[in-house]
């Protein structure tokens, strides 16, 4: 009975990209033939070097506890990695292997917010930022952007939302769910804010920081003066197709490392033994090794975009990572189609789902409410298949 739970669980909300998936799940089930393009999930099979090395891992024996702040090895490759891939120098005493990313913000969160501190979140942000800060008694503050900025906050928008109570600011580049990349002029923009307001610390989130059709992706902890007051989030579950193994990390301050040891070390201890293994191996390997992921994610891009084109009320800006599209639905926005009556982005994905057989996330999920996000983490064929039904029922 709900009145018997707790206040914290009533006010969360349930994670739109999950209830999405959950809901074409139950159609498919039903019979229907649901093409699915709701969740950020690679459809690549994992590589088999990383598989290989998990094979061994289970023949070593790598079964019991593992250290709550992860193995030192791979600890060390994660160093490694950081330097090699970021420029930036993390000792093993500043890194934190999680129970997937998600978890490592969890624990940012509930180790740096106290109650009624804000943290600033450019909207669109993923969808469980603003739930995870609200968890840990933080008050989320959207910032605003559009497709005409291509969904970035500029440097002015950042300073109007600061305030005396404001702790953190949180993004993602590239951004789920937008695609959008910031570059390194533009971290230096937001930096030269944030260096007047020294209280301030950052979550950088790049777990899609190897999906980047720049080539150049900048981490803002490099910008100068931001390296002691950013914790640096990254994982293997996007570049590695490496979801189910539940791997994220930490490089941050050494002191917020610790707490978020501490903290983890009374809610799930350590993660994953196996993974953790084979997670070594991904690191190792150089970035060349997921090469053919990047470059077919490219190159669905652009069959979405001009796809996406070809069907008029679909405002389209150009995504440079990641594996989303965010188009600006709005013009259908007060129309009836088919009978239903389209009053917001809930609306249209809705619409999409029953009329189309094709599975979106509302915008509003992510803090805009006029778009919504399609996944191309799909094979070619699904993706034709599933605009095509787009463009029938509009």
């Amino acid at each position: 009975m709900k009145n018997h739970l707790s206040d914290r669980i009533n006010s969360m909300s349930t994670s739109a990209t999950l209830a999405m998936a959950a809901k074409a799940r139950e159609l498919k089930s039903e019979g229907k033939d649901i093409i699915g393009l709701s969740l950020g999930e690679p459809d690549f099979n994992i590589p088999e070097f990383i598989k290989e090395a998990a094979k061994e891992a289970i023949d070593q024996n790598y079964s019991s506890y593992s250290p709550v702040d992860g193995y030192a090895d791979l600890k060390q490759a994660i160093a490694n990695k950081f330097k090699r891939d970021n420029n930036l120098t993390y000792g093993l005493n500043q890194i934190v292997v999680s129970t997937g990313a998600k978890q490592s913000l969890a624990n940012i969160a509930m180790v740096m917010l106290n109650h009624g501190d804000e943290v600033i979140l450019p909207a669109p942000y993923w969808v469980s930022y603003s739930d995870i800060v609200k968890l840990a008694e933080g008050v989320p503050v959207e910032v605003p952007t559009s497709i005409d900025t291509d969904f970035k906050m500029t440097p002015a928008q950042l300073e109007k939302a600061i305030t005396p109570k404001t702790k953190m600011i949180w993004f993602s580049s590239p951004c789920n769910p937008s695609g959008s990349v910031y570059s390194k002029e533009e971290l230096e923009g937001l930096a030269e804010v944030l260096r007047k307001h020294p209280n301030i610390f950052v979550v950088s989130d790049e777990i899609y920081e190897h999906i980047n059709f720049k080539g150049n992706h900048v981490s803002i902890a490099n910008i100068d003066g931001m390296y002691d007051r950013t914790v640096t989030v990254n994982g293997v579950s996007k570049a590695f197709a490496m979801t189910g193994w539940r791997i994220g990390y930490i490089g941050g301050p050494e002191w917020i490392a610790k707490a978020c040891t501490k903290f983890q070390g009374q809610n799930t201890s350590g993660a994953n033994a196996i993974a953790q293994r084979a997670t070594i191996a991904a690191l190792d390997a150089p970035v060349s090794s997921i090469k053919f992921m990047i470059d077919e994610f490219h190159k669905r891009r652009d069959i979405v975009l001009e796809l996406l084109g070809e069907i008029e009320g679909f405002n389209l800006n150009v995504p440079e990572g990641a594996f989303y599209v965010f188009p600006d639905i709005s013009s259908f926005f007060g129309k009836t189609l088919n009978g239903t009556t389209i009053n917001n982005a809930s609306d249209f994905s809705l619409y999409l789902l029953e009329h189309a057989n094709v599975a979106t996330v509302t915008g509003e999920a992510f803090g805009n409410k006029n778009c919504i996000r399609i996944s191309y983490a799909a094979s070619e064929k699904e993706l034709r298949e599933a605009i095509a039904r787009i463009k029938a029922v509009l």
